[in-house]
């Protein structure tokens, strides 16, 4: 048995297809996990999200800023956004299992040395304060979707605190897990800085980089900052390699820590988005 990783989807079902057939992927026998985001943006939105549902016993995946974007849009909140590919899945007639099945997934999974999560993880969390919190937002948005949604988008707060509550600790825990990239030297959240490490300003650093990061000890997975590519350092390997604008969709095996590609078939200017 082979455990792959896969990076950010967001509809590319035609590079996944390329990539699977290039890892001789065997749904009997091996296993995927992918870094969230399977939709959006992306020409076969709703395709990828069949395939993966039907293949969950073989398939597990986090939930990324996308997916929750989508689930949102189903319970009647936010707003679909210029160079959405996701109005077939809430048009689908399978749409409510489809749906139901993609509100349980969590937003962090664990295996052996490894933890896969779709953006990151705060810095002063522990690996096991970052799964207490990721089982905290988990029981919400499972058990009262409608409420969780009603408060997901915002940007605030954009500190941690320990005795942060209610839509504010939820909101904060959400955004790290799926929205996070880069952090300011004040330890807060930057939502706008999206581009590569070498052009950084000097009063942001990557959240794998922060002085003092606690959750070390084991490799982190990652997905959503494409302009990072594949990245490996600090334990952690980031697996988004911009499928979606042109670049390519990675697999990387967990055992032998090699990487596997297949170049993009599709490319969007992110200017048009």
């Amino acid at each position: 048995m082979t455990q792959y990783v896969i990076g950010d989807i967001q509809g590319c079902l035609a590079e996944l297809k390329m990539l699977l057939a290039q890892l001789a992927f065997n749904p009997g026998k091996d296993t995927l996990w992918f870094t969230g985001d399977l939709v959006n943006r992306g020409p076969q939105s709703l395709e990828t999200l069949r395939l993966v549902y039907q293949h969950d016993s073989c398939m597990q995946m986090v939930l990324g800023n996308h997916d929750l974007h989508l689930l949102a849009l189903n319970y009647g909140y936010g707003k679909l956004k210029h160079g959405d590919t996701i109005s077939d899945i809430l048009n689908a007639t399978d749409k409510n299992p489809l749906l139901g099945w993609l509100v349980q997934q969590p937003l962090m999974l664990q295996q052996d040395n490894f933890v896969m999560v779709h953006a990151g993880i705060w810095p002063q969390w522990s690996i096991e304060q970052a799964q207490t919190l990721a089982h905290e937002v988990e029981c919400v948005l499972q058990n009262s979707p409608k409420d969780f949604f009603a408060q997901m988008y915002g940007n605030k707060p954009n500190t941690w605190r320990n005795d942060l509550q209610g839509k504010d600790r939820l909101r904060f825990i959400t955004n790290v897990f799926t929205r996070m990239r880069a952090i300011t030297t004040e330890s807060k959240l930057d939502f706008d800085y999206k581009s590569t490490l070498a052009q950084m300003p000097s009063n942001l650093i990557p959240w794998f980089q922060a002085e003092h990061r606690r959750n070390k000890d084991k490799t982190i997975l990652f997905g959503h900052w494409s302009a990072l590519g594949l990245y490996r350092c600090n334990n952690v390997i980031c697996l988004d390699t911009g499928a979606l604008w042109g670049g390519s969709l990675t697999a990387l095996n967990t055992e032998t820590l090699t990487a596997t590609q297949t170049p993009s078939q599709t490319k969007l200017n992110l200017e048009n988005i």
